[in-house]
């Protein structure tokens, strides 16, 4: 074996002016959702144990530090190619683009602009240079965003990459964001460190890669709590038993990802025994909600007294019952999450908006003696609840990120765990009828360059409810489809603003008034190159041979259709057939969604789902 060397570095010298290639033989980008976001959320909560507002610039400097790991490179006559730790690098990438993106001063966005690209003979390289995602980067670095980025025929990688960088925008919490948010970018660069392990031969390169990754017995978290706990069950036949049990549960969970019964475990104990939160200040302690997020094996041990485990019976009962009833509705969860289920459908809603937190809040109040009507009804009363609270905050501009609703999740937890189902729903409700955030507060809700992917699901929502409240067969699922034949945002007004100058003199005016919401339907990508472009009198016509929404602006909608008009008389929604459409019109259609989303999102669900 050649030399081997190894060093600590920041993440600014580490990305500094660095060029790295990744083989054409290794794996896609395969982070998902739940990776990104745990990245954002350990990320954001280190610097904000740190970060008090009113602090100087140079304080930053003193803040606690972050390991993000080890990369290993082989070093081919000076050119590095990463055979470990792409995944993080293309992540880490992705956020200072994020970062970039949202910093106002010039100089800021220049030092991580250094650490994005770097230029030789006139030509920027990215910091990963993969040509076959070079495009997907440029759109995201040079126009702030991927709208209008086709992922159709791309790899998988790209469409990954896409999609991760969605998920920062989602999830990077408001208080990392504003006046602290310089602050972030200096302690990200600075006191973020990786270990690059840079081996001179591929063969030396991978030789390390499989010893750090393969040899010796890793036990994880759920491995260690299995031992502690059937090894204090002295009776043979329930350890035999409890054992039993503790794996085909595993393997259940690990049928949906290697770390699931890792979640699901840290979902029960949060949902069931978190009694306190870390709180968002300096030097504050991990409590029950943290310890248990991050090294819950140890967290039981500690509190043995708390749990009731004092005697062999009651480990046993601690598998058998507990562990095997809450991590079984947690799948139960998870599936509803992936598919449309009959009944619990708004956790599915959820879960399309990567709000993993309701995992946690959907366990808090059931019992394991619940008869299953009784879970059913609570599942929906939860799921409903939460459907309505991150909508309305969706509506407002208010971030529905892991951070920055984690402690607000705490407290719901803390109030309905164990409650009756009258219960959570009164408790609930209450909750709603308190919140600030009402559809109301914010009459001028549009689309901008953050919330694209929102407003496409909340389009999805109210079309799939006029039309299947008007007696059609739900198509959400196909409104919310990826692909070739997927649905996009069609704004009704063309981005021709010389067409409204008679109404709207500056091009800023008119921006305003087309990105907002009652100028948007869903309509498929194809409509959209066809008939886009075309003045609003001449989409019109097309208008009605799409979903009832879109159709609802022409005047044959209104004859001939009763379910469409019963549907209108009982809600007393504001529909009406527009033959042109001015900025006049797109107010009156703002109002109509408005209360259309007060229909789809009204409180009194609660009570309607406690009484299913």
């Amino acid at each position: 074996m050649k030399e081997i060397l190894g060093k600590a570095k920041t993440v600014r010298e580490l990305l500094g002016g660095a060029r790295y290639s990744i083989d054409y033989y290794q794996r896609e980008y395969r982070w998902q959702p739940k990776q990104m976001t745990e990245l954002v959320e350990d990320l954001t909560s280190k610097f904000l144990e740190s970060h008090e507002p009113g602090d100087e610039r140079g304080a930053v400097e003193a803040y606690g530090h972050y390991f993000l790991g080890s990369i290993i490179i082989s070093d081919r006559d000076g050119q590095k190619f990463i055979i470990d730790g792409q995944q993080r690098l293309t992540s880490l990438t992705l956020l200072l683009i994020f970062l970039h993106r949202q910093l106002a001063d010039e100089e800021e966005k220049g030092q991580l602009a250094d650490l994005i690209f770097s230029r030789k003979h006139g030509k920027r390289s990215f910091n990963l240079d993969v040509p076959d995602r070079t495009p997907c980067m440029e759109a995201l670095y040079t126009n702030g965003g991927a709208e209008g980025f086709d992922t159709a025929d791309q790899s998988e990688s790209v469409v990954n990459i896409i999609a991760r960088f969605d998920d920062i925008e989602e999830q990077f919490p408001d208080e990392a964001k504003g006046a602290a948010l310089a602050y972030f970018t200096d302690w990200l660069i600075e006191n973020v460190h990786l270990v690059e392990i840079t081996a001179y031969s591929d063969e030396d390169a991978y030789t390390i890669f499989e010893t750090m990754n393969d040899r010796g017995l890793s036990l994880t978290p759920t491995d260690m709590l299995k031992g502690y706990l059937l090894a204090n069950i002295t009776d043979a036949d329930a350890r035999n038993h409890a054992s039993k049990g503790w794996r085909e549960r595993v393997a259940e969970c690990q049928q949906w990802s290697k770390e699931e019964d890792a979640d699901a475990i840290k979902a029960w104990l949060r949902s069931q025994h978190s009694r306190k939160i870390r709180e968002r200040k300096r030097d504050a302690k991990p409590e029950d909600f943290d310890l248990i997020g991050t090294e819950f094996h140890r967290w039981i041990r500690d509190q043995e007294k708390l749990l009731g485990l004092d005697n062999s019976a009651a480990f046993a009962r601690f598998i058998q019952r507990d562990f095997r009833f809450y991590t079984g509705q947690y799948l139960r969860a998870r599936k509803a999450g992936a598919e449309l289920l009959p009944g619990l459908e708004a956790i599915h809603f959820n879960a399309q908006h990567k709000f993993t937190l309701q995992y946690s809040v959907l366990l808090a109040p059931l019992l394991p003696d619940d008869p299953e009507a009784e879970l059913l009804r609570k599942m929906r009363v939860v799921s409903t609840f939460i459907d309505i609270l991150i909508t309305r905050r969706i509506w407002n501009g208010r971030s529905i990120g892991y951070s920055t609703l984690q402690y607000a999740m705490f407290t719901v937890i803390r109030d309905i765990r164990g409650k009756s189902t009258g219960e959570t729903a009164a408790i609930l409700t209450q909750r709603l009828a308190d919140d600030q955030e009402t559809f109301a507060r914010n009459e001028r809700f549009a689309l901008h360059g953050m919330n694209g992917r929102p407003i496409h699901h909340l389009l999805a929502r109210m079309t799939n409810y006029v039309e299947t409240r008007s007696g059609m067969a739900s198509r959400f699922a196909e409104y919310m489809a990826p692909g070739k034949k997927r649905y996009e945002i069609e704004h009704i007004w063309a981005n021709h603003p010389e067409r409204h100058t008679g109404e709207i003199s500056h091009r800023s005016d008119f921006a305003v008034m087309r990105n907002r919401i009652g100028g948007l339907l869903l309509l498929p990508k194809s409509f959209n190159a066809s008939y886009g472009d075309l003045p609003y009198e001449e989409k019109l016509p097309h208008y009605h041979g799409q979903n009832l929404l879109a159709r609802s602006l022409h005047p044959t909608c209104y004859a001939n259709n009763p379910g469409f008009l019963k549907f209108i008389q009982e809600s007393g929604l504001p529909f009406k057939p527009m033959p042109s459409f001015r900025s006049v019109e797109i107010e009156q259609r703002c109002e109509l969604y408005l209360r259309l989303a007060e229909h789809i999102w009204n409180p009194n669900r609660l009570v309607e789902a406690a009484a299913s």
